[in-house]
């Protein structure tokens, strides 16, 4: 399947996409290479700190970021992996572009090491901690078909039910 990066949109809750566990990118291509570039486009637009494929619709383990920290760039993360976390859980409010208006304490690990793939289809690792390390955490779930919704507590849950509510009649439209 050809994909057509100018016909790429954020995907919103309860869209099924959003649930599947994305497959890995077998390799990266110029097609991939613009579908990363759209994606970076998207999420500037949404002033957003992090895209994965599966929220524009796509079954790719992939997501951009740039969590606006001084001397971070833009990034694409091809097929990655976390690992070595490091520190206690710690809460922090979360967001998400394919939820909006939804937002939560979300309990991760402060510093974490991930491993990808990158555009020129280079293997890298880097190891961050603070907002960074949430992004990525953030993104990976995306990839495995979880959403922050599924890491909220309770207090969460209840405080946005109605915003949920209103996001689920929409998507049946």
């Amino acid at each position: 399947m050809t994909v057509d990066p100018a016909s790429l949109a954020i995907l919103r809750y309860p869209h099924p996409m959003l649930l599947k566990t994305a497959r890995p990118v077998e390799e990266v291509t110029s097609e991939v290479r613009s579908v990363a570039a759209r994606m970076l486009e998207l999420m500037r637009e949404a002033r957003g700190v992090g895209l994965a494929a599966p929220q524009v619709g796509l079954s790719w383990r992939l997501f951009v970021a740039n969590s606006g920290q001084e001397g971070e760039s833009d990034r694409v993360y091809v097929n990655p992996v976390l690992r070595e976390p490091e520190g206690g859980l710690e809460a922090a409010e979360e967001g998400c572009l394919s939820l909006p208006e939804v937002l939560g304490d979300v309990w991760r690990p402060p510093i974490i090491t991930i491993e990808a793939t990158d555009l020129d289809g280079r293997r890298f690792t880097l190891r961050s901690g603070e907002l960074l390390a949430r992004v990525w955490q953030h993104e990976c779930d995306h990839l495995d078909g979880r959403l922050i919704i599924h890491r909220f507590g309770q207090m969460a849950k209840l405080a946005n039910r109605r915003i949920l509510k209103e996001l689920e009649r929409a998507g049946k439209k």
